[in-house]
């Protein structure tokens, strides 16, 4: 490692985390041809030994949850629960890939020539780059690197330099599972700033980059992978619309709202941006969300009662004021929030937003991370699926209602257009089982659950002949 460092100060309270050792050019070429290697003999250890090790992992984790899960808060300002929740993912993430381990499962297809075996299989793609934000510092790593391990592959991660602390020990533990299975080079950590991450996003040597972060950020890595035929798995922005239709429960409205766009300070891909209200309900929804808005308690996440800490910076911080002057410049209406939290241990703690605004205004198709909420009025469904499908982004929705046909209407092929479309319930919180992604802008990737797994393989038909013939496909004759 060079001297270089990159200092990290808790969001909170300002108080020093620790620091990072900046990868070198040196170290980063190192680390990738490590992983190469290792990765060679571990393509051809049987996927059941490979779970043992992501097993372990998992086991390891839960022993230590409380701690990482309290360091997640630390370094990113998020509750306590949220911080030991990330951790929980990773723990669920390691039980869905031990299963997986004993299925990775091809087709069998029926071939036209007689005694002839058709069938498909799945083969590791090799080395595995992780790029992650700094909202989700352990789980985004922990949904790719553990498929990526149990699907034969190595793993290279690049952290959020926002939030390399994290990393650090999660590495750490990793390193140690490793070494205790023969394995000690198949994950690896590179820190550092954006030229790391077009390092990654250039190198030949790694099959597949899975970055997360803005669209921006997006489009760079996947023009950079493009020019050398690389894969790309991209999980990008998301500008998130919840429908409330006017038979909507709003005992599960108000609370699914509040925390879908207050959690973790709206920075979550998956946050609440858009709050769409059916016009005869909404000055009865509009009231019971400011009322609810003005009850969250903002300030130390580690302290209980807390519902919302800090923005992760003073970047971010002036992004929640310019994004509030914009929506009022062009004709939104502030109905809470909008303010600076004075009294607290830093500067970057804010109150939650809501504003009233329509849906052509510029700064409602944009994505700004964090605790703004746009309330929005519509008169039919099919209106509300329009707005919810107007923006670049794709990735989640939701509707509240009892009526079974908008149900279906909205979760139809002329419904939402996003990754993730929920049913009362709001737009984050998504588990493990399913596919975590999003369409348009936000990048089309997906990660965790299902047949998430098969972007991590390459796939390969192979036909066997078990006859004593040479018979062509199609009937062709070729007579020599």
């Amino acid at each position: 490692m060079t001297s270089m460092k990159l200092q990290i100060n808790s969001p909170i309270d300002n108080v020093l985390l620790g620091h990072a050792p900046v990868t070198s050019e040196a170290d980063y070429h190192s680390a990738v041809q490590q992983a190469c290697a290792a990765q060679l003999i571990w393509r051809m250890v049987p996927s059941p030994q490979r779970g043992h090790l992501v097993r372990d992992f998992g086991e390891r984790l839960r022993a230590e949850k409380k701690r990482l899960g309290e360091l997640v808060a630390r370094e990113t300002g998020k509750l306590l629960a949220e911080g030991e929740g990330e951790i929980q993912e990773i723990i669920d993430i390691c039980e869905f890939a031990v299963g997986l381990s004993r299925q990775l499962c091809g087709s069998t297809m029926q071939s036209e020539r007689p005694m002839h075996r058709m069938y498909e299989q799945w083969h590791p793609l090799g080395v595995i780059g992780v790029i992650t934000a700094f909202n989700f510092p352990a789980a985004v790593w922990g949904w790719n690197a553990m498929l990526a391990l149990v699907c034969g592959n190595s793993v290279v991660w690049k952290p959020s330099e926002m939030t390399p602390i994290t990393a650090l020990e999660l590495h750490k533990i990793a390193l140690e599972i490793c070494l205790q299975h023969g394995h000690p080079d198949l994950c690896k950590l590179v820190v550092g700033h954006r030229d790391l991450g077009e390092k990654i996003s250039a190198d030949k040597r790694i099959a597949l980059v899975s970055a997360t972060g803005s669209t921006r950020m997006g489009l760079a890595v996947a023009g950079v992978v493009a020019k050398r035929l690389g894969k790309t798995l991209l999980e990008l922005g998301g500008n998130n619309a919840i429908i409330i239709l006017q038979d909507a429960d709003l005992k599960l409205v108000i609370p699914a709202t509040l925390f879908g766009a207050v959690g973790t300070a709206g920075q979550r891909c998956t946050s609440i941006r858009r709050i769409l209200v059916q016009r005869n309900v909404l000055d009865e929804v509009t009231k019971k969300l400011v009322a609810a808005y003005e009850k969250v308690v903002v300030g130390n996440p580690l302290q209980a009662g807390t519902l919302m800490g800090p923005l992760i910076n003073q970047a971010a911080v002036a992004s929640y004021h310019s994004a509030i002057a914009s929506a009022v410049a062009q004709g939104g209406t502030v109905l809470c929030g909008a303010a600076a939290v004075s009294g607290q241990p830093s500067d970057l703690y804010v109150r939650p937003t809501l504003i009233a605004a329509q849906r052509k205004m510029a700064i409602v198709a944009q994505e700004t991370f964090a605790p703004i909420a746009y309330i929005i009025p519509f008169d039919s469904l099919a209106e509300a699926i329009e707005i919810n499908n107007e923006v670049p982004q794709g990735l989640s929705s939701s509707i509240f209602t009892k009526n079974m046909q908008h149900v279906e209407d909205f979760l139809s092929a002329r419904g939402s257009d996003c990754g993730i479309a929920n049913v009362n319930i709001g737009t984050s919180g998504a588990e493990i089982g399913g596919a975590f992604g999003g369409e348009k802008e936000t990048g089309g990737g997906r990660e965790a659950g299902s047949d998430s797994w098969k972007q991590y393989m390459r796939r390969q038909t192979n036909t066997i002949n078990w006859s004593n013939a040479l018979p062509l496909s199609q009937g062709i004759k070729f007579d020599v």
